[in-house]
Formats: structure tokens, C-alpha cells, sequence
């Protein structure tokens, strides 16, 4: 009965970890294992093909014709979580048709998406012409507390250990006033 039990736990424990948050119908759809950087190269050769891209948000614009992501691509975990390790390929429009609000897909928010490859598109980037793969968004998926603007709390309300604190707990003169990331304002 235990081994019964164990062996139970051990596989919702295993399938639980193995879980993504884009459907199964969605990545079904997914047709090309290119990576982001060789799709860059010539977006026009995957017209119409799908495509599972994360990143974090740079710009969100709304017009009649509906939203626009900007999106900072990272490589994707085995959970589709973008990965923010500093090192991206280039960026891409989202294109959705309907209106996506600002306030709730803001800038630096890391995203998930399914979409289809409509081509490119060439804007102004600084002082740069950069040309952008565009995709249509079928699914996607916006990552609970990747919000930057959200900040740390000083003192930290749970102990947990922080790599840029001088020791463990929540007493103050134990930890550095703020992360070395972001102060808030």
C-alpha cells in the first residue's frame, strides 16, 4: 500500500513539473523547430508557419486595426518559460486583433506565445531601420511577477535566503537596503 502511495506521489510530482501553460492544441499547431535566430534571418521563407516564441514586452501600441507587441526574444525552458539570461537573438511583433491594454501588458512583463509567421516589417529602432519578424498571436501566456515596476519591499516580509543579503531572516541590520536590480521609487 505505502510502495502504492509513493509511486502515486512520485508521478504527480513528475508530471506536475512537466506541465506547460500553452494548450496542447496550441503546440500542436507549432511546425518549424527553427530556432528564433535562423527565423530572423529570413522571416519570409516561414510565412505561415507557427511558431512557440517568449520574450519580455518592450512596447505595446493600439491602433484601429488592433494591438502591436514589441517583444525582446529569450529562449524558451522545457515549461515555455522565457528564460532571462541577457542573451537575445533580436525582437519581434506580436500582432493581436483585437485591443490589449497597456496597463495590464506592460513593458519589461515576460510573455509566452503561439503565433503565425506573417512576414516582416521594417521600423525605426532609435536611429537604426530594424526589421522585425511578425507574427499573429494565437495563444499566450503573460508570466505572474515578472512585472518590473513591482520592486522590493524593504524589510524582505519573509525569511527566505537572498543571495544579496548579509545573512538569513528579516531583521534589517542583517540585509542591504535594496537589491542591486531595481530600487523602488
Amino acid at each position: 500500500m505505502r510502495r502504492h502511495i509513493l509511486v502515486l506521489i512520485s508521478l504527480t510530482v513528475f508530471f506536475t513539473g512537466c506541465v506547460t501553460v500553452i494548450s496542447e492544441q496550441s503546440r500542436k499547431l507549432v511546425d518549424t523547430n527553427d530556432s528564433f535566430k535562423i527565423i530572423k534571418q529570413s522571416p519570409d521563407a516561414y510565412i505561415g508557419k507557427h511558431v512557440m516564441l517568449g520574450g519580455r514586452i518592450a512596447n505595446v501600441k493600439n491602433s484601429a486595426e488592433g494591438a502591436q507587441l514589441e517583444i525582446v526574444q529569450f529562449d524558451l525552458s522545457s515549461r515555455g518559460y522565457p528564460e532571462d539570461t541577457f542573451i537575445s537573438y533580436g525582437r519581434f511583433l506580436a500582432l493581436n486583433s483585437s485591443y490589449m491594454d497597456p496597463l495590464v501588458y506592460r513593458r519589461g512583463m515576460l510573455i509566452t506565445l503561439v503565433g503565425e509567421i506573417k512576414g516582416k516589417k521594417t521600423m525605426r529602432l532609435d536611429d537604426i531601420d530594424y526589421t522585425y519578424p511578425v507574427l499573429t498571436m494565437r495563444e499566450w501566456h503573460i508570466w505572474r511577477g515578472s512585472d518590473p515596476d513591482r520592486g522590493y519591499t524593504y524589510p524582505s516580509q519573509q525569511p527566505v535566503y537572498d543571495p544579496y543579503s548579509y545573512g538569513f531572516g528579516v531583521e534589517p541590520f542583517l540585509q542591504r537596503p535594496y537589491s542591486p536590480a531595481t530600487v523602488p521609487r
